[in-house]
Parts: C-alpha cells; structure tokens; sequence
C-alpha cells in the first residue's frame, strides 16, 4: 500500500502525538477521518473498532492506528506524582480524593489489593501469577525484539524476586519501554490485494461494568466487589457478535499490565470457570505448545509496554503466520486491552 492511500489516523488519548502532527511527520496528504480514543491501556482494540467503523461508514479507505510511548525515557506511569493527592482533592470529576490522600497513589497498589482479594475469595497463590510471568516470558525468549529477549525466568527466580505492593513481585508488573507501533485498517478487498497475507476482524467490543466509577481508574477499588471487572461484559458482547465463544479461540493476546489482570480475564473471557484462573495457569495452558497461549510476543510483562497496542500488532502477525512463537495451525486470536475502569477487545481470524 502507497503511502498516499492512507486517509485516517486514529490515535489514544494518552498519546501525546496527535493524529494531525503524525499527518504531517508522515507526509500524508488529504486525511478525511481522524480520531482519538480513550481511554489510555483500554484503548487499543477500541482504536481498530472504530477504524474500522470509519470505512464501513464510509469517511476513509485506509486508516493508520498507532500507538508511541515513552514510558521508560519520559513520563512514567508506573511512578507516584508527589503533587497527586493535593491534586485529588476536590474531585474534579473523579473519586480519587477518597483515595490519593490516604496513599493509593500507583497502579501497582490497587492491583495488589484485587489480588489479595483473589486470594482470600479463591485460593489463588504466588505459583499461579508466577505460571503467567514465566509464560510470558518464554514466548519473549523467542523474540528478538523484546526488552526480556535473553533473560529466562524461572519460578525459584519469581518467588525470589523483589515484592513491590504485597502480593505483587517486581515480575508481577509490566516493563517500562519506549517504543511505537501501528497497524494498517482496510477493507477485506483492498486487503486481498496486499502482499501480505489478509487478517479479517471479525468482531471488536467495548465496554464498562455496572458500576464504573468516576474517574480513570482507583476508584475500582470502590466497587461493592473489586473482582468484577468489565472483561465479564464485554466478552458477553464479544462473543454474541462473533457468533463464536471460547473454545473457538486458539490464542489469547491479554491485556498483561500485571499478572492478576490474566488471571481474571481467563475468567471473565469463559476459559475456565470464576475463581479458577489461577489453576488454569499453572495448568500449562498458557505455555508455548498448551491449550491457550498467551501474549505470545510476551506481553506487557517481558515483551515491551505500549498500552497494549503491541497485543494487537502480534495478533496481525500470528493470523498471517509470521510471529516469533507461531502456533501452527491458529486461525482465531484474541486480543483484549486494560481493565478496571472501560475496556476493549476483538477477535481476529486468518482468511
């Protein structure tokens, strides 16, 4: 594809190129749709949504969907703002000021308490999140690209490496990487006329719980229960307008910002049943060669953090037969983006 056919640009709203400045970088000339979608790790699969939603209405041909981060050499996510709890304070439109004065102030703090929770409510252990660290980082041992490419793990190594947020371990938590990718959007004919083998969406869903929760984010740990999350939802919707359910998908690119969030959306997506996450991933299922591998770039955890827009990318390239852990045979992918607060997902086949 020239690089003149490119009509759209859609973008996240945590991004700081916006779709215009990329336009103009690139080169494009005559962009009739643009778009900035939210919100920030639950954005990506609802980004290729709404690309494709674009053609199909007919306001562009070819839409660019990216992503660029710089989350190691810039501002970081994973790191707490001395200024967040004056800044809490007084709301603005959110619910953090019950919670950023008294110390919930990272990511990592509120996931250690949704995994604790798992814990106490279904037994979970250390083990089952490590079996998720260390399938992750197998697939990124294949990977040439990714930051882990060259670092085994082991579980004497997980359950020996440095707690951050009790229960969550430094391998529990995903990288801090710059970086960027991007896919290209179509429709099916003009992309059976690309040398590259053509990957058809057949589904994208979006989606919040019944009680969201003002604000971005903490305020899930508000939720009369901090284990539903709106994974539950959105695969429900996912699933319906597929015409396909669980034992149809052959990989799971997850959402991996921490080890916690797969167990539960191995859950929530119907491969195993509530509370039995973390038996399924000491199963082995997850592992090169098991019943559903996993971010098999690596993920968030060993691959590279980019909010997940790489998950979306190594879908692509497993349905087109090109990925550094290739599962023969794969015709279904999932791919999903973050929880707690909105999230996104989509089904992608090989043609």
């Amino acid at each position: 594809m020239d690089l003149a056919e490119i009509d759209g640009v859609i973008c996240s709203d945590y991004d700081e190129v916006i779709p215009t400045d990329l336009a103009h970088s690139l080169g494009l000339d005559g962009i009739t749709y643009w778009g900035t979608v939210g919100s920030a790790g639950a954005a990506p699969c609802a980004m290729i949504g709404h690309a494709m939603a674009a053609i199909i209405a007919g306001m562009a041909s070819n839409v660019l969907v990216f992503r660029a981060l710089n989350g190691r050499s810039g501002p970081r996510f994973g790191a707490a703002s001395p200024s967040a709890p004056a800044k809490a304070c007084g709301g603005n439109g959110t619910y953090d000021e019950f919670i950023s004065p008294y110390g919930l102030l990272v990511p990592g703090q509120m996931w250690a308490l949704i995994a604790r929770r798992h814990m106490i409510e279904y037994g979970s252990t250390a083990a089952d999140r490590g079996a998720i660290a260390l399938a992750c980082r197998r697939h990124a041992n294949a990977n040439p690209a990714a930051m882990m490419y060259g670092r085994p793990l082991t579980m004497d190594a997980y359950l020996g490496s440095r707690m951050l947020t009790d229960p969550l371990r430094i391998n529990d938590y995903s990288l801090e990487s710059d970086g960027a990718c991007a896919v290209v959007v179509t429709s099916a004919e003009r992309a059976d006329d690309c040398p590259q083998p053509t990957v058809l969406i057949r589904a994208v869903a979006q989606g919040t719980t019944s009680e969201a929760q003002p604000g971005n984010f903490y305020a899930a740990v508000l939720r009369p229960a901090v284990l539903e999350q709106p994974s539950r939802r959105v695969a429900e919707l996912l699933y319906r307008r597929a015409g396909l359910g669980p034992g149809d998908i052959d990989i799971a690119q997850f959402y991996d910002c921490f080890t916690i969030s797969v167990m539960i959306q191995l859950e929530d997506y119907g491969f195993c049943a509530r509370g039995e996450g973390g038996a399924f991933a000491s199963s082995g299922a997850l592992e090169p060669g098991g019943r559903l591998p996993i971010t098999t770039a690596g993920g968030n955890l060993s691959e590279a953090y980019i909010h997940g827009m790489t998950h979306v990318l190594e879908g692509v390239r497993q349905m087109r037969g090109t990925s550094t852990s290739q599962v023969a045979g794969a015709e279904t992918c999932l791919v999903t983006s973050a929880i707690p607060t909105p999230t996104s997902a989509l089904i992608l086949r090989a043609s």
